[in-house]
């Protein structure tokens, strides 16, 4: 695991924290933690597809023109 990977999964769970704090001021502990590990484990999910998709070949993308 590259440390630019943590930052982004630590970013995720302190962003989702931050907006289960703005939704609901008096949420409990168990509460932001669901909402930390959501937000760590989202960021880990939507980096792995995104990179699966700048490794696709660009010939997918090539065959599909018209003419």
């Amino acid at each position: 695991m590259g440390i630019g990977k943590l930052i982004e999964e630590v970013a995720g769970a302190v962003a989702a924290d931050e907006a289960v704090e703005a939704v609901d001021p008096n949420a409990g502990f168990l509460t932001k933690a669901a909402a930390a590990v959501a937000g760590f484990e989202g960021v880990s999910k939507l980096t792995d597809v995104l990179k699966e998709k700048e490794q696709e070949p660009a010939a997918d993308n090539s065959s599909d023109q018209n003419g």
